[in-house]
């Protein structure tokens, strides 16, 4: 395929970021930070600062404020291909769940769902429905839709769940509609299940069967379906052990977890496939993951270790809040996706269960001790 025609597909980057834990977890100043910030004052998740900023010292809120001063002309965020910027709705809808999932930056979610919702910018993403038609897609930005509380049904004049139904095959798998080829994968096949079993009709069980299938002999999934050898992904296995728990499927959504719990790094992160060393995007996912899952102590090492990578107190101003994708240091290329991704594992939710009711209008930013008045 020439690089134009490349350029000519839509950026369907289905890593999520925005799945979250149902754990309760404490709230502490980001990691990195050179002087503790002190013990909140007020029970709420932000206060406000004497400029009247609202500031926090949740890890999660404060990586979502960040996350929202970083979107470009406030509703929106674009990958560079080859020197030219393009819409990147994956990114932009993975930013939305996180706004939710640290239930903060309302405002900016707002902004974003209409930026999704423009025609230009809604067929670029799913494909016309006709002649293209992307089954990955479709499901990330219906579970977008819900879990903003919009209707699905009528988002920027697309029937989302009939959109995605209509790309269930016999076998029970959600597949692209497209001259490119078919790209549809577990990243996909999960965000579907998650997303229509919260529609009325719930998810096919023909889908669900798929999934489970495709389940390794170790119990961890695969990203692409149909090779000669199952090879197990942090991801893919992270976001299917959700959707097959949500569908009722406990056994297999337990091997899923039993296969994440053996594969974690002794700093408490997830690596990537081929790797071997942690990422706050794996890690994200793979915490989201596990405290649901009630793997409380794996699912805590894995929010100690997104900490971590969090920009704290002693970073400069503009950083902070933002988490790097590894420890090798921050770095603006990748920060966002890592940022979007961690804050799944920061917060306190799941997927399946995830709304933006009640989240807080402000991107708050991360509460910091004044610095020290010169004699």
């Amino acid at each position: 395929m020439s690089a134009s025609a490349l350029r000519r597909r839509p950026l369907r980057l289905l890593a999520i970021s925005a799945l979250a834990l149902t754990a309760t977890l404490p709230a502490v100043t980001a990691a990195q930070a050179a002087t503790p910030a002190p013990a909140p004052t007020a029970p709420a998740s932000s206060v406000s600062s004497a400029s009247g900023d609202a500031t926090t010292y949740r890890p999660d809120a404060a990586a979502a404020g960040w996350l929202a001063r970083q979107l470009v002309n406030g509703d929106h965020f674009e990958s560079v291909f080859d020197g030219t910027a393009y819409p990147d709705q994956g990114l932009t809808i993975d930013a939305v769940l996180a706004f939710a999932a640290a239930g903060s930056a309302d405002q900016a979610a707002a902004r974003a769902t209409a930026w999704l919702a423009r025609p230009e910018i809604l067929s670029g993403y799913l494909g016309d429905g006709t002649t293209e038609a992307y089954a990955g897609a479709t499901a990330k930005l219906l579970l977008a839709a819900e879990v903003r509380g919009t209707a699905p049904s009528a988002f920027g004049g697309v029937d989302l769940p009939a959109r995605l139904r209509s790309l269930l095959t016999p076998s029970g798998r959600f597949s692209d509609r497209s001259q490119w080829g078919d790209y549809s994968n577990a990243f996909g096949q999960s965000l579907a299940l998650i997303a229509l079993q919260r529609t009325p009709g719930g998810a096919p069980a023909s889908a669900v069967d798929f999934l489970a299938a495709a389940q390794c002999a170790d119990g961890g999934f695969p990203v692409a379906f149909g090779q000669a050898t199952c090879t197990s992904d942090t991801d893919a296995t992270a976001l299917a052990a959700q959707a097959l728990a949500a569908t009722g499927r406990s056994a297999k959504a337990k091997a899923g977890l039993d296969w994440l719990t053996a594969h974690q790094n002794t700093d408490g992160g997830f690596a990537a496939a081929g790797a071997t060393a942690s990422n706050a995007n794996s890690t994200g996912l793979a915490t989201a993951a596990l405290l649901p899952g009630g793997r409380f102590i794996s699912g805590l090492k894995g929010w100690s270790s997104l900490v971590k990578l969090q920009q704290g107190c002693s970073a400069d101003p503009a950083v902070r809040g933002a988490v790097a994708y590894d420890a090798s240091g921050f770095n603006p290329a990748n920060a966002a996706r890592a940022t979007a991704q961690a804050v799944v594992g920061l917060s306190g939710q799941g997927l399946a269960g995830l709304s933006a009711h009640g989240a807080r209008p402000s991107a708050p930013t991360l509460a910091c001790p004044a610095p020290a008045a010169r004699p």
